[in-house]
Order: C-alpha cells, then structure tokens, then sequence
C-alpha cells in the first residue's frame, strides 16, 4: 500500500535552495547531505539532488501542494516578499481549486492548491 510521495528536485546551490525555502516558504532542514538536502513543513517532505549543470531556463521541476488554508499561506508569503509566479496569481480553477505559485531559485514550480 502507499502511504507517502516524497518529489525528488533539482538544486544547484544547497544553501540558496536551503536559504529560498526556509525563510521564505518556511520548510525546516531534515537532512543535510553533500549533495542531498531535506526540507519539511507540517506534512510535506521535499528532496533536492545537486545538479550544478541544471540550467533554470530548461527545468521543468514541479511540485502541486495541497493546502487547507490557501488563504493564508498565500498572505504569509506575499507578505514575507516571495514573490508569486507572474502567470501563477491566487485564483479559483476551472478544475475547482484554488490556488497560486512561485518558482524556487532553480526554476522548480510549487504550486499551493485547495479544493473548492
């Protein structure tokens, strides 16, 4: 049985990726690696790899996270100056979510999403 999926993204820089997620998205560290970097916050778990070759213009690294307070984690960030992806402004879907995103510093897409 399944129980977890845990994305697997690329970085180039450990401590931007660490800096990125921690101050501005609030993930804390869960492992700290060489070239493997863990970061949570409540339920979700993301995996980095070192890739110091991945171009950002060419990553198409994606990630949906499920919120139940899309609210409020869309103001926590706006006010803790990350930026939103231009195409990615808080909005209702057709697809009956709710939801916005931002791209990490390597061009990694995080979408925040809640069910309608």
């Amino acid at each position: 049985m399944f129980s977890a999926i845990h994305p697997k993204l690329p970085m180039r820089d450990k401590q931007v990726t660490q800096a990125f997620y921690v101050n501005q998205l609030g993930f804390t560290v869960g492992g700290n690696y060489p070239d493997y970097l863990i970061l949570y916050r409540d339920e979700v778990e993301i995996h980095f790899f070192h890739f110091p070759d991945l171009d950002p213009h060419q990553n198409y690294g994606q990630v949906y996270i499920r919120t139940s307070h899309i609210d409020a984690v869309y103001q926590s960030l706006v006010q803790n100056g990350t930026p939103i992806h231009p195409n990615g402004a808080l909005a209702v879907k057709p697809w009956h979510q709710k939801e916005f995103s931002v791209l990490d510093p390597d061009s990694n897409l995080l979408t925040f999403g809640q069910a309608l």
